[in-house]
């Protein structure tokens, strides 16, 4: 049970009563050095105190983050987040894995009722609508419809498990983004649980969770495995994160957008390196930044690289909470927590941060970014020569002015350009759709998306948006007729507003059409082109251009065939849909001609930021989101007619090929086996340096040739409904055969990229799902060997659950990933690590010896074991190798076969 270790509990007087909570301000007083701790720091710090039980939280930790300036970046810490988050396509595992561990529980006969998440979990389910319509007003209703088609299956599990579980909600399709819905309703600022105060925390199966940073509200995104551990009550072990102070002066000059203050930090801080550390806001500029700026600055700590971005609760953050229609009495306790407690931003404390930067909003200019990174800052005022030196240099195209190319659509009859297709000059084809003949060229844009995520929580530049369109469709202004338009909002108050402000209809006007309410474009949902657009431009090999207002525009993330990808504001969106290219100079080119021939120019569309203000202040109100939130788990009639299976146990169907029991659970003993030597392991893989986790899950497209394609054809799936790896997460059968089979894997087992290996009884090279098969067919264990920073980039759960599933008892490896090694132990699967100076070159290994791993019967944290490598003719190596078991509780999951069978355990003592 915690203890309170430093005798600082103490009670606080509330509107909402009294409660109790762990007093930073008098541990102050024995330790001064609180004080000068950052702001995100003092939250680990109180996490740590309450959780305190001397096995998962020690003593040590407590001084480590006391120490903060001198451990920081050197030593592990354990977190236990008040809450979790979770979006659909990474929620779907956790939730078959939970449903699993009940049936097994069941299984047992034991009580099942209280097989629940242990920490308040809520998927939001935003991530598998897709833009396929667009530009009418049913655009909305038949993309739901095609998303229920394509995902049916996976709904009813999370529909069933909406009603099966507690402290678990579902915000079903359709309802909003889980960012957004997470800023505006699901955030507390201070929970209140159990008649204790304590700061509100999270981990989220989504990179961009920090937007929540903006709300005074400190989490980040996880793998899978470690969003699971956190849902059923075990901490999350991470290295104590050095923190950058970044000091904001000014305000933002009339004309620059929360998106061009984005992009602008997004590069300071790649420019400055913050990958792996958190970022905290200070400075006088806090003052001029709503929740809603700031939420679109956290929300891209993955594109600057930082775990997360955190703004101190203030005085905005409680304006926000009471315009969101949180209660008076909520936001009263938030302000008498923070105060009380060392959570409220203060301009005189004395924080000592590991580096500062300093950022003066005035100085911040119109922007966008790419063609391919989020950093990749252009000021709009050089965009169009940076554009044209992008296709000159990148493309290899010769630039010819856009007047002899044409960028504007001509009406029938009118004289139209020769298609342009000399080689090494800039490409345009003559095309034709209804009356209007037009020459789409390299440079076009072809999709202009307001999609969700970043921006869609701020109505000062989504109303800005609406102003945009509604000037200029008043001055006859259009979009151009190759480009693909579409409005995906966060959340269902951002209609509400914009209907109010009279807006909606002029963007209509211009075909952005609501399409959806989730991820779409800049998670590669954005569908094809126009089918004409889609085929000239695959045809001739046009350099052709996305503009929207997300966060991601990676190399091929948007749209395979679309070659560059620009990050703007919503309002910039508009333009450059009214513009149809982006070699365009917004500051010096004309948008249009009205009718009586005046040249219309970005200037005579753009909204002063009074003019936002004046309507903002209107038209959202807190009754919108009241409206919008009072039903937000009821969903919409398809969800509510949705025939899902009910009870307290999931009806598992054989035949799925989306869902199916997770076998990690399957006759578990209730007695926690002792660990036996591994003995007689074969090489599943040997592998070099800096194999990512990408290299080892399942991802991308399936081949009909490889064996997860050969599974889905065996079971009556065509090849045009196997949709992605992503979708079928739930199907262990699936992921395990897309285990190491990335097409640029290099296994030196295998003559060929891919995943391929050579099955050592017999010589033959095979695909390593079958040589895995026929090594478990006759209980031969394997282990994988590997290199430096094996694991390295995202979390993602299968790399490990994978790995388990084709019976690799060890990874032997230079170093590793810090989490990937955290989940391999969360599924059993012993992490070793050659001592310093060794490698399997050094030891001369060649992947065709058998492996004893001896000395585990007796095992400890980072103890030494010994490792014999017999070769076939029977000569050995033989040498020691670390267990990366750093930690007791390491061990005790170590043992238990993994932290999920950890967890089932402890259910079936309970």
């Amino acid at each position: 049970m915690p203890q309170d270790f430093f005798g600082i509990e103490k009670e606080l007087t509330t509107p909402l009563g009294k409660r109790k909570y762990y007093s930073l301000q008098q541990l102050a007083e024995k330790r001064p050095e609180v004080k000068t701790l950052p702001y995100s720091i003092r939250i680990l710090l109180e996490n740590a105190i309450r959780n305190y039980d001397d096995f998962a939280v020690t003593e040590e930790h407590l001084e480590t983050l006391l120490n903060w300036k001198s451990t920081a970046g050197k030593k592990d810490i354990p977190y236990t987040p008040a809450r979790v988050l979770m979006q659909d396509f990474t929620g779907v595992p956790a939730v078959v894995d939970i449903a699993s561990i009940r049936s097994e529980v069941a299984r047992k006969g034991k009580d099942t009722g209280k097989t629940n998440p242990v920490v308040p979990a809520d998927m939001v389910i935003d991530h598998s609508v897709m833009v396929e319509y667009f530009g009418t007003l049913n655009s909305y209703k038949k993309n739901v419809d095609l998303e229920y088609q394509r995902n049916e299956e996976r709904y009813k599990l999370l529909k069933w498990a909406q009603k099966a579980f507690t402290n678990f909600s579902v915000v079903p399709p359709g309802m909003g983004i889980c960012h957004q819905v997470n800023l505006e309703y699901l955030a507390k600022g201070v929970i209140d649980r159990d008649g204790y105060l304590f700061p509100d925390t999270l981990v989220g199966t989504d990179s961009h969770t920090p937007m929540v940073n903006g709300i005074g509200v400190l989490g980040w995104g996880v793998g899978g495995i470690e969003a699971e551990a956190a849902m059923l009550g075990q901490p999350i072990y991470m290295i104590l994160p050095e923190v950058i102070g970044l000091k904001l002066t000014g305000a933002l000059p009339e004309g620059a957008t929360s998106t061009d203050l984005v992009l602008t930090v997004t590069r300071l801080l790649r420019d400055y390196g913050v990958v792996g550390k958190m970022v905290e806001i200070f400075g006088p500029g806090l003052e001029h930044l709503t929740v809603p700026d700031r939420g679109t600055i956290s929300n891209m700590s993955p594109e600057f690289g930082c775990t997360d971005t955190h703004w101190p609760i203030d005085d905005q953050t409680l304006a926000y909470m009471l315009k969101t229609n949180r209660s008076k009495e909520h936001v009263d306790m938030v302000e008498s927590y923070a105060k009380e407690n060392l959570f409220w931003r203060n301009p005189e404390d004395q924080i000592e941060y590991t580096d500062v930067i300093e950022l003066d909003l005035s100085t911040v200019e119109p922007t966008i970014s790419g063609p391919k990174r989020p950093q990749d800052k252009i000021l709009l005022r050089n965009a169009k020569e940076q554009v044209i030196g992008l296709l000159k240099e990148t493309h290899s195209r010769t630039y010819i002015p856009v007047q002899e190319r044409t960028g504007v659509w001509l009406n029938e009859g009118g004289a139209v350009a020769e298609p342009i297709t000399v080689d090494g000059e800039i490409k345009s084809v003559t095309m034709k759709k209804g009356d209007i003949r037009y020459n789409l060229s390299d440079g076009a844009v072809v999709i202009a998306a307001i999609t969700s995520c970043t921006n869609t929580s701020n109505p000062s530049v989504m109303i800005g948006a609406g102003l945009v369109a509604k000037k200029a469709v008043e001055l006859g202004l259009d979009v151009k007729p190759w480009v693909k338009t579409s409005l995906a909002p966060g959340s269902r108050v951002v209609t509400d507003y914009l209907k109010k402000s009279e807006l909606l209809p002029y963007l209509e006007a211009l075909k952005f059409h609501t399409v959806g309410y989730g991820c779409t474009t800049c998670i590669g949902n954005s569908g094809d082109m126009m089918p004409e657009v889609q085929k000239a431009v695959i045809e001739n090999d046009l350099v052709v251009c996305s503009a929207l207002s997300g966060n991601r525009n990676f190399e091929a993330r948007i749209h395979p065939n679309i070659k560059m990808n620009f990050l703007a504001s919503p309002m910039l969106v508009v333009a450059y849909a009214i513009a149809g290219r982006m070699d365009f100079d917004m500051n010096n080119e004309p948008l249009g001609i009205d009718s009586n021939g005046v040249e219309i120019y970005l200037k005579d569309i753009w909204p002063t930021q009074a003019e936002i203000n004046e309507l903002m202040d209107v038209v959202v109100t807190p009754e919108d989101y009241k409206i919008s939130y009072e039903k937000i788990f009821d969903g919409d009639e398809t969800w509510k007619e949705l025939n899902a299976p009910e009870g307290n146990i999931y009806e598992w169907d054989n035949e799925s090929t989306y869902i199916q029991e997770a076998p990690f659970f399957k006759n578990i003993s209730e007695e926690v086996p002792e660990p036996e030597d591994i003995t007689g392991a074969k090489v599943l893989l040997q592998l070099g340096d800096m194999v990512t986790t990408d290299h080892i899950s399942p991802a991308g497209k399936f081949q009909p040739e490889h064996p997860a394609g050969q599974y889905l054809t065996e079971h009556g799936v065509q090849q045009r409904d196997f949709n992605s790896y992503g979708s079928r997460r739930g199907n262990h059968e699936v992921m395990m055969r897309g285990t190491f089979a990335n097409v640029r894997i290099k296994n030196k087992l295998a003559s060929r990229e891919g995943g391929w290996t050579t099955y050592h009884p017999t010589g033959e090279e095979m695909p390593v799902y079958d040589a895995a098969m026929k090594y478990q067919a006759d209980n031969t264990p394997l282990v994988v060997i590997g290199g430096k920073e094996y694991g390295s980039g995202s979390s993602r759960d299968w790399a490990a659950k994978g790995t388990t599933l084709l019976g690799v008892k060890a990874v032997i490896t230079e170093s590793y990933e810090r989490i990937h090694r955290s989940n391999l132990v969360g599924m059993g699967v012993l992490p070793l690590q050659f001592l310093e100076g060794e490698t399997q070159n050094t030891l001369g290994l060649q992947g065709d010896e058998s492996f004893d791993i001896l000395g585990l019967s007796d095992l400890k944290a980072a103890q030494e074991v010994e490792v014999i490598a017999t070769k076939s003719n029977g000569d050995k190596i033989e040498f020691k190798a670390k267990v990366r078991l750093d930690s007791s509780v390491d061990v005790a999951y170590y043992k238990h076969g993994g932290i999920l069978n950890y967890v089932l355990r402890s259910f079936l003592k309970d």
